[in-house]
């Protein structure tokens, strides 16, 4: 469960939800989009009163994946299952399961899965004004 910082106060609620298996084909070695704010004209299952987004794939053993976080914008990025390289300008970085990214804008990164693929998790949202960068944070779990 993910909670997110409406963009205005008193805002009618607007719930959503759609099961895995609805995006299955979707986000098998590409990006699929399941959640945008409601002024987002993308058409994502999920539509949110807030400027975020969230991504989802499935990379197959070896295949690579573009991820560009644009100027002003952040994400978090998690490897849900696998292992996924990520490599950028001045940057080769490794992720496992269950291990985090912060992303900060404006940077383009590749994602290579690993042997055995990779479940990879985005939530992209407004940035805080900070500098372009890539910070793997620490394991989460054993």
């Amino acid at each position: 469960q993910m909670w997110m910082t409406p963009s205005a106060r008193n805002l009618a609620p607007n719930y959503g939800s759609m099961r895995g298996h609805d995006a299955a084909a979707a986000r098998q070695n590409a990006w699929a989009h399941l959640v945008s704010d409601v002024d987002n004209p993308d058409p994502t299952p999920v539509k949110i009163h807030s400027d975020a987004n969230i991504f989802v794939s499935e990379l197959k053993a070896a295949c690579t994946l573009p991820l560009r976080v644009r100027a002003s914008r952040q994400a978090y990025f998690l490897c849900l299952e696998g292992h996924v390289a990520v490599a950028g300008e001045c940057l080769e970085e490794s992720l496992s399961q269950h291990d985090a990214a912060e992303i900060v804008g404006d940077v383009e990164l590749k994602l290579t899965a690993g042997a055995h693929g990779a479940h990879l998790l985005v939530v992209e949202m407004k940035g805080q004004g900070e500098h372009s960068r890539f910070r793997s944070l620490e394991r989460r779990y054993g």
